[in-house]
């Protein structure tokens, strides 16, 4: 098997096994994806006396959390308690370093007795008729479990458990949605502030389009496979820097339209920090965020994955160095630039740059139940709450592309909802034809724009702590997790300081 050569310190998104061995466990529940919606449901299964296993793709606990984070959106004490609330107590929601967020996870997880599996490979599932017996990783593990949890940021056990999903934008006729479909391009936040030619050579459409940039965006309102970009959030600053080294892979192309942009004096507005996001210059109109290059990666096989994660890290590698060291930058920002650089005690054994790569969003399931905006607006109410989001409807942009000879962005929204709101247990539970001992708390039944707000780290912890509440339930009932008790399931969840009703605390502190 050969891998694309990594980009920057050896980093991967796939490691493949090193030996094969045919390995057995049976368990109550089995959380697959190590992220903090996985942790907070191993972490709350085994609090309710069942033996648990989480298997975990990668090298590390945590996922974004203790991937890039250093602050979450959303959250706040009011919204946000239970596992996640006990994590944030620890670790602080401004400002926390990643490993420091990962000592904290691996640590809940030993206190509770939780047995861990890194680089655990899923490979393959077998079911009997609607109901997963057991999943094998490609190194040769296989996990028998009464009640199996998805908690990836793809959604691939759900998937290979033959469970319906989407992937992409619905169009905005679907659910009656404003938010949700092809956008106008060029218009909403984060865009060019003067027009940028997309040729290779400027003027000249025959030279051929800049990287990841098309001249057919579709038509507005239609719904499309797109996915809003991804990136790595960086950790940068200015106390004693590494340098950015030039990535082994250089394509100054890829950096041509940043160059354009300061050569038709647009403002950059540099606003770097310790957790640097898209729209740290340029108001986030072109940066960090790898727009179109990502649209394989949700059904992608784990090489595609990988592919695509070290055309990422050279791109995302390569902006900096290009910022730093390149002619066509301005000397006075190129001055800026390069008083920023890597951290020497973040990410020590990767050279200061983050092993997670942000999926801000991949499939997502497709149940009897959808989360659409009317949820976020408050004009549909969940009565099967089993936890709230908060933040507001929240889409990257999702393709660049040409409108009157100039790059327009689109995809953009940021809509905030009417206030914190209910999420359905039904949006966690697929459809009963396909799957009856699955929960999927991060790849729920959602439409792209509701997703987009349910999308936060504090969420996943809630969604998946309540998940592995229902797990457990349906196996104390023997009953499948469509017909778990809501009422039982609601009174334990605010038992265990779970918060789940958003439009009451709304009203209530309004009155």
């Amino acid at each position: 098997m050969e891998l694309p050569e990594s980009g920057y310190a050896g980093l991967r998104y796939y490691y493949p096994p090193e030996k094969y061995e045919e390995v057995t466990i049976e368990t109550d529940i089995c959380v697959y994806g190590g992220a903090s919606g996985g942790v907070a449901a191993a972490v709350q299964a085994a609090r309710m006396g069942k033996d648990v296993v989480l298997l975990e793709f990668g090298k590390h606990i945590g996922g974004l959390t203790s991937g890039g984070l250093s602050q979450t959106d959303g959250g706040g004490e009011d919204v946000c308690g239970g596992i996640a609330r006990e994590f944030y107590n620890q670790v602080g929601q401004r400002r926390f370093r990643p490993y420091e967020a990962e000592e904290t996870f691996r640590r809940m997880l030993a206190a509770e007795g939780v047995t861990v599996r890194l680089l655990s490979h899923l490979k393959s599932v077998e079911k009997e008729g609607t109901r997963i017996r057991s999943i094998t990783m490609e190194d040769g593990l296989t996990v028998v479990a009464k009640q199996f949890i998805d908690c990836t940021y793809e959604g691939d056990l759900m998937a290979m458990a033959g469970v319906s999903y989407t992937v992409g934008r619905e169009s905005s006729s679907q659910y009656g949605e404003r938010w949700n479909g092809i956008l106008v391009p060029g218009k909403g936040g984060h865009n060019f502030s003067v027009d940028i030619d997309p040729y290779v050579i400027p003027g000249d459409p025959s030279s051929g389009l800049l990287p990841r940039i098309n001249d057919d965006w579709g038509r507005t309102g239609d719904g499309d496979h797109r996915v809003m970009a991804y990136c790595f959030r960086m950790k940068l600053t200015q106390d004693d820097p590494m340098p950015f080294p030039k990535p082994r892979v250089y394509d100054p192309l890829q950096y041509e339209v940043i160059a354009r942009l300061f050569e038709a004096d647009a403002y950059p507005r540099i606003q770097f920090r310790f957790d640097t996001n898209n729209h740290h210059l340029f108001i986030g109109a072109y940066f960090i965020n790898y727009v179109g290059g990502n649209y394989e990666w949700p059904d992608g096989d784990y090489l595609t994955r990988e592919r695509i994660y070290q055309e990422q890290l050279n791109y995302q590698v390569g902006v900096m160095w290009f910022l730093q060291n390149s002619d066509r930058i301005p000397a006075k920002y190129a001055e800026e630039f390069k008083t920023w650089g890597l951290p020497r005690d973040v990410y020590t054994r990767s050279g200061g740059w983050t092993h997670q790569l942000y999926i801000r969003e991949g499939r997502r399931m497709v149940s009897d139940y959808v989360m659409t905006e009317h949820n976020c607006y408050h004009k549909t109410v969940a009565e099967d709450s089993i936890g709230l989001g908060t933040y507001r409807m929240d889409s990257h942009h999702v393709q660049m592309t040409v409108i009157d000879g100039a790059i327009r962005n689109e995809g953009n929204v940021e809509e905030e909802p009417a206030g914190p709101y209910q999420i359905a247990y039904r949006a966690i539970t697929p459809k009963r034809d396909e799957a009856t001992n699955l929960l999927v708390p991060w790849s729920l039944s959602a439409s792209h724009i509701a997703f987009g707000s349910i999308r936060m780290e504090p969420v996943f912890m809630i969604l998946g702590q309540s998940a592995a509440t229902a797990a457990s339930h349906a196996i104390d009932d023997d009953v499948d997790v469509q017909d778990v008790d809501y009422p039982k399931l609601r009174k334990r969840l605010l038992a265990d300081n779970q918060i789940l009703d958003g439009w009451v605390i709304r009203e209530e502190l309004t009155q």
